[in-house]
């Protein structure tokens, strides 16, 4: 069989839109079986052709009516068509609430099917992080796995991982908004594709969704009979296992099962016994889907699905040491703590002025790595995996009302418990003072409960395709969180011993254990959220000019978040805060057929990114929503007897309010008053709303190439400019500007693929090949920081028997082997200089030396490699 890959990371991008014909979905698909009867009877292969395209239309108009969940037969029918006349199949996506053929969907659209999934070996979001669709970025949240951070077209957000914040992209799972980033790196269950609409989808998708959105498509219940189990092993101790089950359809109802479990010891190992080292998962989760359809027209989808997954951070690493040559001091003096150079004190402010500054010296056993990734921490500390639990249940119903109207109602309850435990500095994040505590170990628990309740009627009247809908969400978040330092140096900084997990009272910043009862607790808050929206789009095409499409549509938003911080440096505050704000984000498309296989479109849509309040303030403050305006042309095309397939989209973001965090460290011992600070050398975080409007502009191109049967090429391309105009600081005297970067958002990102398939002659077995390379340029990875991470280059690859024929051709075996980062390739995805010069005091503008060190990163995964077995029946 042909290389045919349904969903090609590279199959992706614009068009026009084609109006859906209407029609009983089954008249349409007893046509479409008509027709594959003549088709398969046809003796030339001219006469073939005809058919096959033939049959390709009714399919598409068959999918058009078809809704969401049903796209999956279409789909297969279509990928067949492609592989018997050598060109590129038929792609069905949902992104515009109907089953659209992607050449004839006005959006930017990049869809992952399951096949490169499966080439890639992509068993969660954060393995998108290597740039499979140029211009979507996928990273950690420092440098935890619990909590994804998601961005497109540079709308990236440096800390949504909040109680009351949100991401400029949306994530949905079959129609139900993930309102949270953590959870987002839960296992995949089944998918069939994810579709990444680029550019804001305001209208349709609603609030957080500025940069675009991620629509997670899961397989549904077929009702006959069938499945797959498979596993693997493979290094750092990974082993998997999968079941997917069909169930037979009785009574009208059909039932799927899935499970699985995913697992990789550590990448870099703590020396710690008994603790965990770094970049260590371990997912567990289960799914159960039903399908009931009681009468013609009428579908009932359920399903509940439940999660758990444990996880420990990347490892942070020193990069260098006093980059910028401050003087380095040794400690002596009569208590050997005092820090001195030149036989002199250091750092002593005389009537107001600092003298003789100097940093802290490096403990001897800190290693500094450089860009080489330590493959063992050289000091062992504290690290438990953090756990995210993640449950849910949907509920979608979808019925004909008449042939040309479809009704559906789509309920979503979500459910996210976290348990952080964030160890991964050790000392290459503080400077070495004798006797001192060192290893911040950030912890966190938050509870997060949400559900939505979404309306729509998709019909058809004349030449007017429309879609109409109602929407609400409501969410309750709370968050409690803790940093207690876990080790203590010796007084020469040559060794170091654990502190407890339990401390006697009282407790204090400095005397607090990491059990639950021992938190010095720096914030606690809560936050509820609601969000009320009505929404329609409509394609228009003029009677007698087929080839001309409008379509307009606008979406009216009304949003309510309420809040308070309770605890503050474990005291109890009351800081409340209340949000509302009501909204309209309009879009207009202007869609051209100038040919059969070439679409032409100009868009014009608006989104927002909903406002909230700042957990990490001292105030819990509040601040507005950010939005953008977007205008992008777009052209799609197929040439080469539909054999070559090019994409392109050109685009100009103005975003406006910019949701601008202002970092600080109060660098103060004490108060006016004497009195000692508790909030010394303690960060806080103020936000506000840039006054300014940031230019983003892109360009994006996606090629599929299929020269021969055997064989299919791709590339994708995204360029990212931001102009971001310096800010001013409202938080500080005198408001001094400051420049704020987009982070994980490099200017030149590119990928490619190639995919290969031949017969290997026996059992009806195929050798598939498959090889990735992923490509993203230097990146900000710190919004208050000048500071770039390393560019990247990763390869991954597979090689697989498939379709090997098992039990006289009822079941089929595959073996494969795979590697992520096949080249073993190391960069700095994440790095900060926060560390490296001194902090100014705010009011009295005197630097302090005491917390330079230098640069930390963090570093890629490495090399990943095994094998695995999976039998379909």
């Amino acid at each position: 069989m042909p290389a045919f890959n349904l969903f090609s990371a590279s199959t992706s991008n614009v068009a026009s839109t084609t109006r859906a014909c209407r029609g009983r979905r089954t008249l349409l698909l007893a046509e479409a079986g008509l027709l594959l009867a003549s088709w398969s009877a046809t003796a030339s292969a001219e006469g073939a052709k005809e058919a096959a395209e033939e049959l390709s239309g009714t399919i598409s108009r068959a999918a058009a009516t078809s809704d969401d969940g049903e796209a999956a037969p279409v789909e297969v029918a279509a990928a067949e068509i492609g592989s018997v006349d050598d060109q590129l199949g038929e792609i069905v996506v949902t992104a515009t609430k109907r089953a659209t053929n992607l050449q004839d969907t006005p959006i930017a659209i990049s869809v992952i099917g399951e096949q490169m999934l499966e080439d890639r070996r992509a068993q969660s979001l954060l393995d998108l992080t290597d740039g499979a669709v140029p211009s979507l970025r996928v990273a950690t949240f420092e440098s935890r796995q619990s909590a994804l951070t998601v961005g497109i077209r540079g709308i990236v957000p440096f800390d949504a991982n909040q109680t009351a914040r949100d991401q400029g992209v949306g994530v949905y799972i079959d129609g139900i908004y993930l309102g949270r980033q953590q959870g987002l790196n839960a296992a995949l269950f089944d998918i069939e594709r994810i579709e990444v609409l680029r550019g804001p989808q305001g209208t349709l998708f609603g609030r957080n969704t500025e940069g675009g959105a991620l629509n997670i498509v899961t397989r549904a219940p077929t009702g006959a009979f069938g499945g797959r189990v498979s596993g693997g092993v493979g290094n750092f101790g990974s082993y998997n296992a999968e079941a997917h089950i069909d169930l037979p359809a009785f009574a009208n109802l059909a039932f799927k099962l899935d499970g699985l479990v995913q697992h990789q010891g550590a990448t870099t190992k703590n020396p710690l016994q008994g603790e965990k080292g770094w970049n260590y998962y371990h997912r567990v989760g289960g799914r159960a889907a039903a399908r009931w359809q009681p009468v013609d027209g009428l579908t009932v989808d359920l399903s509940y699905d439940r999660a758990r997954d444990e996880n420990t951070p990347f490892y942070s690493q020193l990069i260098n040491f006093n980059p910028n040559g401050y003087n380095v001091g040794s400690y002596g003096g009569t208590s050997g703590t005092q820090l001195r150079f030149n036989n002199a004190p250091c750092n002593v402010v005389v009537a107001g002025t600092l003298t003789n500054p100097c940093i802290a010296p490096l403990s001897p056993l800190v290693v500094v790595s450089g860009d080489r990734r330590q493959k063992e921490a050289e000091i062992g500390v504290p690290q438990q995996p953090s756990v995210d639990e993640t449950q849910g249940l949907t509920a979608a119903i979808r019925y004909a009302l008449t042939p040309d109207l479809e009704l559906r109602s789509i309920s979503g309850w979500r459910e996210v418990e976290t348990h952080q435990f964030d160890n991964s500095g050790g000392a290459h994040r503080t400077t070495f003072v004798p006797n001192a505590n060192f290893s911040r170990y950030s912890l966190s628990e938050l509870s997060q409960r949400q559900w939505s309740q979404e309306f729509q009627a998709v019909g058809s009247v004349a030449s007017l395709d429309y879609v109409l809908g109602l929407y609400y969400f409501t969410e309750k978040v709370r968050e409690t969180a803790a940093t207690p330092t876990t080790n203590r140096w010796n007084s020469a900084g040559t060794g170091y011993t654990i502190n407890s997990p339990d401390v006697l009272p009282p407790i204090s910043s400095s005397n607090q254990g990491w059990q639950r009862e021992d938190w010095f607790v720096a914030r606690d808050s809560q936050a509820t959220a609601k969000s009320y929206a009505v929404f329609g789009q409509a394609t228009w095409t003029p009677p007698g000019l087929e080839a001309l499409h409008v379509t307009a549509g606008a979406r009216y938003t009304y949003d309510k978040r309420d809040g308070a911080l309770t605890v503050f440096n474990n005291v109890a505050v009351n800081f409340p805060f209340r949000y509302r704000e009501g909204r309209i984000d309009p879009m207009v498309t202007l869609a051209f057929d100038a040919a059969r296989d070439l679409h032409l479109y100009a868009k014009y849509a608006t989104g927002f990114r909903a406002g909230g309040a700042n957990s990490r303030s001292q105030t819990f403050s509040a601040f507005g929503p950010e939005s953008v305006d977007s205008f992008e042309l777009g052209a799609k095309s197929e040439f080469l007897d539909r054999r070559v397939r090019l994409n392109v989209a050109a685009y100009l973001m103005n975003r406006k309010g910019t949701q601008t965090d202002f970092d600080f460290v109060d660098v103060r011992r004490t108060l006016a008053d004497g009195s000692p600070n508790p909030n010394f050398n303690r960060h806080y975080e103020e936000t506000a709303n840039a006054p300014g409007t940031s230019k983003i502009k892109g360009f994006e191109a996606d090629l599929t190439v299929q020269p021969i049967d055997e064989l299919q090429l791709s590339a994708s391309y995204a360029y990212t400019d931001i102009n971001v105009p310096p800010t001013a600081n409202p938080f500080l005297p005198g408001n001094p500007l400051f420049q704020v970067y987009t982070v994980f958002t490099p200017k030149h990102a590119a990928s490619g693929a190639i995919d290969y398939e031949v017969p290997a002659g026996f059992a009806d077995a195929n050798i598939r090949l498959h090889l990735d390379a992923n490509y993203a340029g230097r990146q900000y990875s710190f919004q208050s920081e000048p500071v770039r991470t390393d560019s990247s280059f990763i390869v991954n690859g597979s090689l697989a028997l498939t379709d090997i024929t098992m039990n006289d051709g009822e079941a089929q075996l595959r073996l494969a082997l795979w590697a992520r980062n096949l080249l073993n390739e190391t960069h700095i995805y994440r790095r900060s200089a926060a560390n490296s010069s001194p902090v100014i005091d705010s009011i009295t503008g005197i630097p302090s030396y005491s917390g330079v060190l230098g640069d930390y990163g963090n570093l890629n995964a490495p090399r990943t490699f095994g094998v695995e077995a999976r039998i379909s029946f």
